[in-house]
């Protein structure tokens, strides 16, 4: 009876803080399969929808004296317009439409993900390595495209003593393959650590004692998130960039 006891006093502190990120049907209880509509499902939704929102309608009716929300689309096209071009030059303003759509899509799944009850899709391997391989695959086919065989000077360290060019070109063709795990893991690894963070101090707010302390933590964990929100999203995009520069100019 006392073991029963003290786990019913101590059960407010029972908190299981990746249980945010379980993938769940959307309707009903059952298994999930390849075209179960899921929490995921519906919050790839919203993001697709939070993008049009930003950019499609504020700029629908364009005016000389720009609204907030038409402020904001053009200094996130100014943004990221000027990162890819002084990254890749004139060549990489082409890709634009590629770029501004990778950014403007997770920083917005970055944000939904910070309103309480919803889902964060960025926190999944599932949504991040498809990027990262689409990402990747484009690099790589572009690079063949426009340098043929040439691209392989990428991995090539001409300016290096000619004894260590063999050593480096196998350590940069290793780095290169590693590029999409990096590359996903490093934005869903943050989003997730974040939340999950987020989630243990919420469940120490229901004790009395600490409650005050953890709602502060919150607050800065909150804060911080937001930031993050937007680091994780930029740096996935400049690194877009970089990839992108390889494939356009690969001579070292």
């Amino acid at each position: 009876m006392a073991t029963e006891t003290t786990a019913a006093e101590g059960s407010s502190l029972v908190f299981h803080p990746m249980d945010q990120f379980i993938v769940k049907p959307l309707f009903g209880d059952g298994a999930v399969g390849m075209f179960t509509v899921t929490n995921v499902t519906l919050w790839l939704f919203f993001a697709v929808l939070a993008v049009a929102a930003l950019l499609v309608l504020p700029t629908s009716k364009r005016a000389i004296v720009p609204s907030r929300m038409q402020s904001v689309a053009e200094l996130t096209y100014g943004f990221i317009y000027k990162m890819l071009e002084d990254i890749c030059g004139k060549d990489g303003v082409k890709f634009f439409p590629y770029v501004m759509t990778l950014f403007m899509f997770i920083v917005s799944a970055n944000f939904l993900g910070l309103i309480p009850t919803s889902f964060t899709t960025t926190s999944h391997f599932a949504v991040t390595i498809p990027l990262a391989l689409a990402v990747f695959l484009t690099v790589t086919i572009l690079g063949f495209v426009k340098n043929g065989a040439a691209f392989l000077g990428l991995f090539w360290v001409s300016s290096a003593p000619l004894a260590l060019r063999p050593i480096l070109a196998i350590i940069e063709l290793i780095s290169y393959f590693v590029r999409p795990v990096s590359h996903s893991i490093r934005l869903a690894g943050n989003v997730m650590a974040g939340h999950a963070v987020i989630k243990v101090f919420a469940g120490f707010a229901a004790v009395a004692v600490i409650s005050p302390v953890s709602v502060l933590a919150i607050t800065a964990m909150y804060g911080l998130e937001v930031l993050v929100a937007f680091i994780q999203a930029y740096v996935f995009t400049i690194l877009t960039c970089v990839y992108l520069k390889d494939a356009l100019h690969p001579s070292h």
